[in-house]
């Protein structure tokens, strides 16, 4: 469980709440008419925009910004490594090496399977890197999918805002029907300007990160299947992947 996008969830639903029933216009804040055309125009505009199957991921990934899949830390990796090449230099190449591995990691598992079954370096590498490359591009999909919802959303809450402005000019007359028009034209500004700050940029962003740090962990991985595939000793296998994790930290933070 992210206890973080649970905690950002409810700080930043408690502010606009807040504010809201400060000022006595929560009840503002539901309005059926505004949340259908602001949610459905998105949801239109993204069946017309992706392909099925790319939306049927949707569910999945806002199930992983609050309940991200476990993975091993960058130190638990290298650990991992210094213990394969120990068996390694103590007992050869062999199946065994599969009981160090992680038993949920099923591309680490493929990385040392490659190992065992004798591939060459070359093959090992070029395998692994695209694996990591079709799995960036699978992931960064759904990222820019949930980006384009967020630049979705303001403008069909423009739209609802346009629309809400000529009900008004229709009604200059009647002060009842003005009120309910006006209501729809300020609420379906905020759905739209809420829910892309709020719900997709927020999530989009989330994705992001859950990403990089899963490409990380697979570059590492990469890295030391070849440091064993070159026969490194434990010590020098630990230092290579820690030189690895602090230069690839860097590049990021340029």
């Amino acid at each position: 469980m992210d206890l973080m996008s649970f905690l950002g969830l409810i700080i930043g639903a408690g502010a606009v709440w807040f504010v809201l029933s400060s000022g006595g216009i929560l009840h503002l804040l539901f309005n059926l008419n505004a949340a259908i055309l602001v949610f459905g125009g998105v949801f239109g505009a993204i069946l017309i925009t992706y392909p099925w199957n790319y939306i049927k991921k949707i569910p999945k990934a806002i199930f992983l910004i609050f309940f991200p899949k476990r993975l091993l830390n960058t130190a638990g990796i290298v650990t991992t490594f210094e213990n394969l090449s120990k068996r390694m230099h103590r007992e050869g190449v062999s199946n065994a090496l599969l009981e160090e591995v992680p038993v949920a990691d099923n591309f680490f598992k493929k990385a040392v399977r490659l190992l065992i079954d004798g591939f060459d370096k070359d093959f090992i590498e070029k395998t692994l890197k695209n694996e990591i490359k079709y799995f960036k591009e699978r992931h960064e999909a759904t990222c820019d999918m949930f980006k384009t919802m967020g630049a979705y959303a303001p403008i069909f809450g423009l739209l609802g805002t346009l629309i809400g402005v000529v009900q008004v000019l229709q009604n200059l007359t009647d002060p009842q029907s003005m009120g309910a028009s006006m209501a729809i034209a300020i609420t379906t500004t905020f759905y739209g300007i809420f829910s892309t700050n709020f719900l997709f940029l927020p999530i989009a962003g989330k994705l992001t990160a859950q990403t990089q740090q899963e490409v990380l962990l697979k570059e590492i991985v990469l890295e030391g299947t070849l440091g064993l595939k070159d026969g490194d000793v434990p010590r020098v296998l630990r230092e290579k992947l820690n030189s690895f994790i602090a230069e690839y930290e860097s590049k990021r933070k340029r």
